[in-house]
């Protein structure tokens, strides 16, 4: 049986071109931070790779601070930039987030996931400066958020903004427009391991996280591991160049129409969205279930974040977005830089029996007005 791999944004697959790269870097024996011909060497491989990321979103290289992911960069953002600040976070962001800001104020977002700019400039308006984390793509239902309107009223009020970009980078345009922007290699189809924290001139310094021997010009400790660091920007490139946005969507919107004719619920169908996400709900029918049961015909989908593997749990981003008990009964299907029609015909078909032998006799969908 053909695997058929839907489950792009918990992982991409590795893109030959970052490959390429890391094998070529794995011939360089050096630490960066030595000095003699080998460390030289090693440092150049990772330094033009830091000029490509940095400039490849919009940022200075010397600004952008590599790390072991997107989950770090984030923690490091609101660990340099919220010390003495209020901190407001979006309602659906990513667990790195939430729980590197356990006390933060909640931004609401509508049923579609997108945040509430009314209410961010009311808590803005009232009480000290802030630092406000929406992430710029959700990982689960694909929303796209309006970073350049919240970060002009950031601005307005002397709030600081991170953005997490991890789900966004590599799958539409990006650029650094907050004061900090989290990435991650392995989003984009690079390997896993190493992202990066792009901040603004304005607050390059910052108190490290990890400290250790002063590398990264002393924000964040450690031997970067200089060929994945390569791989990550060979991936950013072609990830930037491939023009794959359109022919995802088309395959993605195939997907829905087979989800829909089956009485499936399309969440967040009326916002922007990344064109290789899309989250289905069947209503009646755990997500889960699903999820094993589409395994067992060789596609790979899952329910809700890749980060709470083995949890049961329903989608706190789909609660957010006021789906009831469908948070627990929705799947996440996000197409890799490689899918094909295959792929998308192959889920039609398992998921039609999927959903014939699974949904209880004479259901209705509760909830067709929101389908797309």
């Amino acid at each position: 049986m053909m695997p058929h791999y839907l489950d792009a944004n918990a992982t991409e697959p590795l893109r030959p071109e970052a490959m390429a790269a890391m094998l070529d870097a794995m011939a360089t024996t050096g630490n960066p931070s030595s000095i003699h011909r080998a460390g030289r060497d090693a440092r150049r491989i990772m330094e033009d790779a830091r000029e490509s990321l940095a400039r490849g979103f919009g940022g200075d290289p010397a600004d952008l601070v590599f790390t072991s992911g997107g989950t770090e960069a984030d923690a490091l953002a609101v660990h340099a930039l919220g010390t003495n600040r209020r901190i407001v976070v979006g309602a659906t962001e990513h667990d790195a987030i939430r729980s590197a800001a356990p006390n933060a104020a909640i931004l609401p977002v509508d049923r579609n996931g997108v945040v509430d700019i009314d209410r961010l400039a009311a808590i803005l308006a009232d009480g000290p400066p802030a630092l406000v984390c929406v992430m710029l793509a959700n990982n689960e239902a694909g929303t796209i958020q309006p970073i350049p309107a919240i970060a002009a009223l950031c601005r307005r009020f002397g709030a600081l903004l991170h953005v997490d970009a991890v789900q966004a980078a590599g799958r539409m345009p990006v650029t650094l427009v907050s004061d900090s922007m989290a990435i991650s290699s392995h989003k984009l189809g690079g390997p896993a391991g190493v992202g990066a924290l792009l901040l603004s001139a304005e607050h390059s310094h910052i108190t490290p996280l990890i400290r250790g021997g002063g590398q990264e010009r002393g924000r964040r400790g450690g031997t970067p591991p200089v060929a994945i660091i390569a791989g990550f920007a060979a991936a950013a490139r072609i990830a930037a160049a491939d023009g794959a946005r359109d022919r995802l969507g088309a395959l993605r919107d195939s997907i829905e129409r087979a989800a829909l004719a089956q009485g499936a619920i399309v969440c967040g169908a009326g916002a922007p969205r990344l064109a290789n996400t899309t989250c289905i709900a069947l209503p009646n029918v755990r997500a889960d279930a699903q999820v094993i049961a589409l395994d067992i015909d060789g596609i790979s989908v899952s329910a809700g974040s890749a980060c709470s593997s083995g949890k049961v749990a329903a989608s706190h981003v789909l609660q957010a977005m006021g789906l009831g008990t469908l948070a627990g009964q929705a799947i996440r299907v996000s197409l890799p830089w490689n899918a094909t029609t295959a792929d998308v015909e192959a889920f039609a078909d398992s998921y039609a029996r999927m959903a014939g032998r699974m949904r209880p006799s004479g259901m209705t969908n509760p909830m067709a007005d929101r389908a797309a």
